[in-house]
């Protein structure tokens, strides 16, 4: 029965590999497999139950389902448009250094823009050409906007802080604090690399800028001017956030900054309603479109990815692993890691590899010698670093269309940069 049990985990994991990479729905491989393990190891009901369980996570439900709410209200009001112009517009004169400060802007504008795809799309539509006309090649101009698409951890609707964060009692606020450092190392890591790589395949020059403005007929933005009161939109949720998770809402006039996520995305998003004059109904049609979307798409991920795990434990597979783990304490550093760093290279998808991690080993990371902070965002992080260095990644596709290269052109410069960044976090985070 031993060998049964080892032979189907084995068998699941190998099967979900292959259907991910060959882009298979990832919700239906997951509970597919999940549910399959279960039935061949006579515990139906261990999938089930770990189905029903995690579909009312409160924690995981109400950041996600809020932010993902704003974002959609942001991207309808085309405030996140405004803060983009706003804050690439005083870019165009740094000529080739511009290369890395795409990066580092695309960063952070992801923060506020969680959607790795929604924010190089709004980014990407104003910066690429910027760069392409200061003279930077295409395939470079998109991999700056596509390096700085990791930025989203440190967003307060990043489902993998707010799943951290129920898992180790803090707040989403203090989980993005703890790790912002790492993240931030890892970001500057891409957007040095990115420029070295840039250098020595000679992506700077004239003639790139001679070729850009001949195929432009019409470099003309439709865009016409920014709204500061717009752009300042996105932000206003995570500067409350920010303020109301660290020391200064002591300050008596900034007592009322400490609140949850959901709150302070109604205000953002109220804020909104006030500045743009958008129908207050449209504005909360598009609100809970967005929370709808959130919970399909976000959290069915992590619903699926329960199920999978209750399989492989069916088989008795994570508790092997978690034994092994904790009489080899180094593997965990690279399992955390590489693992899904290379299953977002593989699959285009960080998610779903860390979710499954974190799901399975970190709440065992004490045990390990580990915190369920650095362990659990270090996956997390690992598998968004992974996901940008991959071809077949929605984020890449979207940077080489606006672009106008090819998807592999682009990662062949943000590769070497991932590869470091993911490198940094085993060494320096864990």
């Amino acid at each position: 029965m031993l060998e049964l049990k080892s032979f189907v985990a084995i068998l699941g994991v190998i099967a979900a590999v292959y259907l991910l990479v060959k882009k298979y729905e990832t919700r239906t491989v997951l509970i597919g497999l999940g549910l399959m393990m279960s039935l061949l190891t006579l515990n139906p009901m261990g999938a089930l139950d770990a189905f029903a369980k995690s579909m009312t996570s409160g924690g995981l439900i109400m950041a996600i389902c809020s932010s993902m709410g704003f974002a959609y209200v942001m991207k309808y009001t085309k405030c996140d448009t405004h803060l983009v112009h706003l804050m690439t517009k005083p870019l165009s004169g740094l000529r080739f250094f511009l290369i890395p400060f795409a990066t580092v802007i695309t960063f952070f504008i992801n923060i506020a823009i969680p959607s790795a795809a929604g924010c190089a799309a709004a980014v990407g539509a104003t910066l690429i050409p910027v760069l392409k006309s200061a003279g930077v090649r295409p395939a470079t101009a998109g991999a700056a906007i596509l390096a700085g698409t990791f930025g989203s951890m440190m967003s307060p609707g990043s489902s993998h802080s707010a799943m951290i964060a129920e898992m180790s009692n803090l707040t989403i606020t203090q989980v993005n604090l703890s790790h912002a450092p790492y993240t931030m190392i890892a970001g500057a890591i891409a957007a040095v690399s990115l420029t070295l790589v840039a250098l020595m395949l000679k992506d700077y020059g004239e003639e790139h800028r001679q070729a850009y403005l001949a195929e432009a007929k019409e470099a003309e933005q439709s865009f016409q001017k920014s709204n500061l009161l717009f752009a300042i939109a996105p932000l206003l949720p995570l500067v409350i956030l920010v303020i109301g998770g660290t020391s200064l809402q002591e300050i008596p006039a900034l007592a009322w900054t400490k609140m949850g996520v959901p709150q302070a995305m109604l205000i953002g998003a109220i804020y909104a309603i006030i500045v743009t004059r958008v129908s207050p109904a449209k504005i909360t049609e598009e609100f809970f479109n967005g929370m709808g979307s959130a919970y399909a798409n976000v959290l069915g991920i992590i619903i699926s990815a329960s199920v999978f795990v209750a399989g492989l434990k069916s088989t008795g597979a994570i508790d092997s692993a978690i034994e092994f783990l904790k009489h080899s304490n180094e593997f965990v550093r690279w399992g955390a890691t590489i693992g899904p760093f290379l299953m977002g290279l593989l699959t285009g998808s960080g998610d779903a590899a860390a979710i499954a991690f974190n799901t399975a080993v970190t709440p065992h990371a004490v045990e390990l010698g580990y915190t369920h902070l650095n362990l659990g965002m270090a996956a997390a992080i690992a598998g968004a670093i992974g996901r940008t260095a991959s071809p077949i990644a929605g984020v890449t596709i979207v940077c080489a269309g606006l672009a106008m290269v090819s998807p592999v052109e682009i990662v062949k410069r943000t590769g070497l940069g991932m590869v470091l960044a993911v490198l940094f976090l085993a060494l320096f985070m864990l």
